[in-house]
């Protein structure tokens, strides 16, 4: 017995359209049963202020993202153009993400805090809700951890960019 996969009639506009839309990076990290986990993600974003609250999509419940989909806590690395090698590190099947090279410690509660990043938020998951074939996480903000300033690592057509004083057009009104 063959089976064929059913497509939405949009998939392929939808992702051509995501393409162009610019999206901060950032890695996800978690303590596992088997060691710290890992993974480069772009859906990272603000939900709330007042609570801090932000939310990220996870395209599977297999290996890292398994790991962090199912942590009570976590801790999420803003990245800055810096650390481009570090998010393909992260993106990397198979990639030992934790090496001996690596710059991470680990937070009291477990959790892998990657070094030289400009941002490091650790956060407790508040919810999981499937959507679609992806699951949407929402966590709770409970500290910040500040690194060195850097320009934000953005990426956009399957590209890595940095944005600065060069690329800025004019504040919104």
């Amino acid at each position: 017995m063959t089976s064929t996969a059913v497509t939405h009639p949009v998939v392929d506009e939808f992702k051509d359209a995501f393409r162009g839309h610019p999206a901060g990076v950032a890695i996800i990290t978690a303590a596992g049963a088997e060691g710290p986990v890992g993974l480069t993600a772009s859906s990272v974003s603000s939900v709330s202020a007042m609570p801090p609250i932000l939310a990220f999509s996870l395209a599977s419940t297999l290996g890292s993202a398994g790991v962090i989909a199912g942590a009570d806590t976590i801790v999420v690395h803003l990245l800055g153009a810096e650390n481009a090698e570090l998010a393909s590190l992260f993106a990397a099947r198979g990639a030992d993400r934790f090496g001996p090279e690596l710059d991470w410690s680990t937070l009291p509660g477990g959790e892998p805090l990657l070094g030289g990043v400009p941002r490091a938020l650790l956060c407790r998951i508040l919810s999981r809700t499937q959507a679609g074939s992806s699951t949407l996480i929402a966590a709770s903000v409970l500290e910040i951890h500040t690194g060195p300033a850097a320009a934000p690592l953005v990426y956009h057509d399957r590209t890595y960019h940095h944005l600065g004083s060069h690329s800025a057009l004019r504040r919104p009104q």
